[in-house]
């Protein structure tokens, strides 16, 4: 119908059905979800003349009934992030930026990072396989490489000198010198 408006006023009803499919397809941060409740509005309101400022109690409501309900709990929300970036090989510095980003509270952050026990060499040799960096890197051209490798290490996130033990490693963590270069360790 050409007649029909593609925007509808926000209301709680219309607000609270938004972040409750955002939630089922993302896990959220508070105020990455008021942020997204926030640009809804936004869009809403510049399509109709309406002033964002009159919706802002009405997301605030949205979000702390989502909190108080634990739909939206920032430790576990950053549990979860620190676990699957570490297991990809981000780096604490990485992480502590993402979370940040997200809205997730500074001491939550640490607490979170504290209680993590993986070391930032093993999430740097991590990395360095993923990216085939270093010694994970197939070819003779490893040591023309290093400055580069070590350069792509540190934007990650990790202190040089972490960057600098996973590039200079002799063998690969996860796979033991067998003196036959031809044949799979794993085999």
């Amino acid at each position: 119908m050409p007649g029909k408006p593609r925007f509808k006023p926000p209301t709680a009803d219309r607000l609270n059905r938004s972040a409750l499919h955002y939630l089922e397809r993302y896990s959220s941060s508070a105020a990455n979800l008021r942020k997204v409740l926030e640009r809804k509005v936004l869009k809403a309101c510049n399509h109709l003349d309406l002033n964002p400022a009159d919706y802002v109690g009405m997301i605030d409501a949205a979000v702390e009934s989502f909190v108080r309900n634990g739909l939206v709990d920032d430790k576990a929300y950053a549990e979860t992030k620190v676990s699957g970036l570490r297991r990809r090989g981000g780096s604490k510095r990485k992480i502590e930026a993402h979370l940040s980003a997200k809205g997730v509270d500074r001491d939550i952050i640490a607490s979170v990072l504290g209680d993590d026990d993986h070391s930032e060499e093993e999430t740097g040799h991590i990395f360095a396989r993923r990216r085939r960096l270093g010694p994970y890197r197939t070819g003779a051209d490893r040591t023309a490489r290093r400055d580069k490798d070590l350069a792509a290490m540190c934007r990650a996130g990790f202190a040089f000198e972490t960057a600098r033990k996973v590039i200079d490693a002799e063998q690969p963590a996860d796979r033991p010198e067998t003196g036959d270069p031809d044949r799979d360790p794993e085999v």
